[in-house]
């Protein structure tokens, strides 16, 4: 990817401020630490765009529990240790709160409060709106009841301990924030200049914004469907309209750096950490290998996606700076009809130890290089392609295949969703889904009528209703996996793919804080004494205890103990 410089000056800007402040920067904070004027609001959203998945420590709550939540990724010790084995560890269940509050909303919050009123920065102040409505949406749909009309308020009403917000009303709010912004935008005003995901392009803003109302409106369906519905359609149907094609897709734009674990990198977001965690910090022992929940969905229903995103490796001495080094098996595979042996959920890849493969590959190789074994096992569990272990593959927020698939429901829910049919939608979700890999992870584009074929083997019309939201929502799940939040997220909401429980694959016994999957994150303990009138009112709202068992407000249909929660 080319990367914008004027975009990598202003993130030089951003970190800075934020990071290694100026002499003379600290010196106005200690005069008035209040009042920060000469921060560039430009600056604040390009760090907080990066942040979202730049963040070292964010990105490890998705290699350590919403990969494995959402059965995607298995095998790995830090995949099956913590989610896999259903393992409470505050410290990274904290990761997206610490560093979403304190770093990113922090910047948004402050950014918008100085470009509030300023009619000359009115399209950066609604950008940062939006973007500050979507990163909330990701703390409320982990956590729950949230800080949120308080949030980010201590440099300015010296509010150092928010209530924590009703689901509902935040989400009530998200439209309302939404609608308002987008109406704001004004081409005559001021550009905005520190944008990396649609390089300040106004009317992508808006295409966005609308978009996420959708997804919002889909998410409280459940929950409260006449205002969900309203909300879709008057979204829908809003100026400037929603995504059209995946040139509208929100997806954020990093850089290819070297691959680092040292300090410094946690304060370095040009680069996408999840790819890099994934790769994994001790690459040779501890690569991401696919969960079978999820390679078996794909497998056996020939889905052309299956091996561009599980791939078996040959792994020599891996490099500590990229995806170096790796021998691919998996067409041989093909062709000689091995076995795959995917991880099973709550197994670590040893678990069983997986059937062997005689590689003439290998053979050949080993004739010049002694090292090489041309009998392997561990290399028949695949693993995530490397086309998703580089530092420049984008950040998902939001795309066009998943406006598709959100129509495709809306059809079947009877509301108005356009003049195509719930199928038609549905076929372009897929198209757009298999269209994203190769457009965004350098892979040849599959044939259309592979994927006509694949599309028809799904038999979309001969489905019921409930049958079509399985096939539209078990889907979203396959697009999502470069999303993980908002893969969960559906999940939960849905009710698709149904995923069993660990202790259904026979490791009942080493699940350690629970049997059932987790639906929601543990506020951070850490809160109970620093906020704790607040926390205490939260934690009552959401069930009585602070547990990964109760909730949020839209999952009204997964039951706790046979009964329904905090509706």
């Amino acid at each position: 990817m080319k990367y914008n410089k004027s975009i990598i000056a202003l993130f030089l800007v951003a970190g800075t401020v934020m990071a290694s402040c100026s002499d003379n920067y600290m010196e106005e904070q200690n005069t008035d630490k209040y009042k920060a004027q000469k921060i560039d609001a430009n600056s604040q959203l390009t760090t907080a765009e990066l942040q979202t998945y730049g963040s070292l420590d964010i990105a490890d709550t998705y290699r350590c529990y919403l990969y494995s939540f959402n059965q995607q990724l298995m095998g790995c010790w830090n995949t099956t240790n913590y989610g896999g084995r259903h393992t409470i560890d505050n410290s990274i269940l904290s990761h997206w709160w610490t560093n979403g509050y304190r770093s990113i909303i922090g910047n948004l919050v402050d950014a918008e409060k100085r470009t509030e009123g300023n009619e000359n920065l009115v399209n950066i102040n609604a950008a940062i709106k939006i973007y500050k409505v979507y990163i909330m949406s990701i703390l409320t749909d982990l956590y729950g009841d949230v800080p949120y009309s308080e949030a980010g308020l201590g440099y300015f009403d010296k509010l150092f301990t928010p209530r924590y917000d009703r689901q509902k009303d935040i989400y009530y709010d998200f439209f309302k924030v939404l609608k308002e912004a987008t109406a704001q935008f004004d081409a005559s005003k001021k550009k905005i200049t520190g944008d990396i995901i649609y390089k300040g392009d106004i009317a992508k803003w808006i295409k966005f914004a609308n978009s996420l109302r959708m997804r919002f409106a889909m998410r409280i369906s459940d929950v409260e469907p006449e205002k969900a519905q309203k909300e879709f359609e008057d979204a829908l149907y809003a100026d400037g309209g929603v995504f059209e094609d995946s040139s509208d897709d929100a997806l954020i734009e990093y850089i290819k750096i070297p691959y680092s674990f040292g300090m410094e990198s946690y304060s370095d977001y040009r680069g996408n950490a999840v790819a890099k965690l994934l790769y994994g910090n001790d690459p040779a022992n501890n690569p991401a290998y696919i969960c079978s929940t999820f390679f078996n969905q794909m497998y056996d229903t020939d889905d052309p996606r299956t091996f561009m995103l599980a791939r078996c490796y040959y792994d020599r001495k891996m490099s500590l700076t990229g995806p170096e080094n790796r021998i691919d098996l998996t067409q041989e595979m093909i062709e000689k009809g091995g076995t795959f042996y995917p991880c099973k959920p709550g197994a670590f890849s040893w678990e069983p130890w997986p059937g062997t493969f005689t590689s003439g590959v290998l053979e050949e190789m080993a004739k010049t290089d002694p090292e090489i074994v041309s009998t392997v096992d561990r290399e028949t569990e695949p693993k995530l392609a490397t086309n998703f272990l580089m530092s420049d593959i984008p950040g998902v927020i939001m795309t066009y295949a998943e406006t598709m698939f959100l129509k495709a429901e809306a059809k079947l829910k009877g509301w108005s969703a356009g003049s195509s049919s719930s199928e038609d939608y549905f076929r372009k979700g897929i198209e757009a889904s298999v269209g994203f890999l190769s457009d965004n992870y350098d892979f040849d584009k599959v044939q259309e009528s592979d994927i006509l074929d694949f599309i028809n083997r799904l038999d979309y019309s001969s489905k019921d209703a409930e049958g079509k939201k399985e096939l539209i929502n078990t889907q979203a799940w396959i697009l999502h996996f470069l999303n993980p939040v908002e893969c969960w997220s559906n999940v939960r909401r849905s009710g698709y793919p149904k995923l069993k429980s660990p202790a259904e694959y026979g490791f009942g016994t080493y699940l350690v804080d629970g049997q059932e999957i987790p639906v929601r994150f543990c506020y951070p303990v850490l809160e109970s004494s620093y906020n704790k009138d607040n926390y205490d009112a939260a934690v009552e709202r959401m069930g009585g205890d602070n547990s990964w068992y109760n909730h949020v407000w839209w999952d009204v249909e997964a039951p706790v103990n046979g009964e329904t929660v905090n509706q």
